[in-house]
């Protein structure tokens, strides 16, 4: 395909896929139950951290760990007692634990109660450095708190090669404003042309099928040359894209990696 084909072709699927019909089976379901803006900041960020496996365990477990903290996570992590969190002990999703979940719940409400919240925290990040900026200053402020070492591998470390597909992922959720009833726009403090496309195996597989990824490995890196790849069709949006990729992919995408 020559590249207006490719805009052509990925603007039709971006329209097929990018309405609210997209939301029932997709863990963006989650903080799509809640109206208050905190509540849907750490339902999100909290589905798109479990977001990996199958879909319907995804939204099964997410479902399950708003439950324990009452429907009102905002309300739970800047109120609950020490006790209040001993049922998140028994949490459990595939390699994420109960002392992973514990050290992530206590991360989140030091940064509600200490640091103005998820988009403060962020924004400043994307100030400095753009999407890996505000990758790194969420995992920084995340286990600022007391933690287990083997949380971190749950957070992404794109100092590390990881193309931070999760929370590029929470990022979009929060971060995109087109009206069309699927991702929030909450966070008008950051451009959604600065957004990373979320790059898991299906999303780069479909890539590279489609010309627009020739690095093999699905790293932060390949994450940049799609995006900007991307951002050759709509330089303010190409995030956007990330629904055309989804329902272009020839795999199975019942599942998250």
């Amino acid at each position: 395909m020559t590249d207006h084909d490719l805009k052509t072709f990925l603007d039709n699927k971006t329209l097929q896929f990018n309405n609210t019909n997209f939301i029932t089976n997709d863990p963006i379901s989650i903080p799509h139950q809640y109206t208050r803006k905190e509540d849907i900041e750490i339902a999100g960020f909290l589905a798109a951290l479990l977001s990996w496996g199958q879909r319907k365990t995804i939204i099964a477990k997410s479902t399950a760990l708003m439950s324990l903290m009452g429907n009102q996570p905002y309300l739970f992590l800047t109120q609950a007692a020490e006790k209040d969190y001993l049922p998140m002990a028994h949490f459990k999703h595939r390699t994420f634990t109960g002392d992973d979940c514990l050290g992530i719940l206590r991360g989140l409400s030091h940064i509600y109660l200490h640091n103005g919240g998820l988009e403060a925290v962020c924004t400043k990040g994307f100030e400095k450095e753009g999407a890996y900026g505000g990758v790194i200053a969420l995992r920084k402020a995340l286990l600022e708190s007391e933690h287990l070492k083997r949380t971190e591998k749950h957070l992404a470390n794109p100092k590390a090669g990881s193309a931070a597909k999760r929370v590029n992922m929470f990022f979009r959720w929060m971060i995109r404003n087109d009206h069309a009833g699927v991702d929030f726009g909450l966070w008008k403090g950051v451009n959604p042309a600065q957004l990373v496309i979320p790059l898991d195996l299906h999303v780069g597989k479909s890539a590279r099928h489609l010309g627009l990824l020739h690095r093999t490995q699905n790293d932060w890196q390949a994450a940049i040359e799609l995006t900007e790849k991307l951002r050759s069709f709509d330089h303010q949006d190409p995030v956007k894209y990330d629904f055309a990729l989804f329902g272009h992919s020839l795999f199975d995408r019942t599942k998250f990696d």
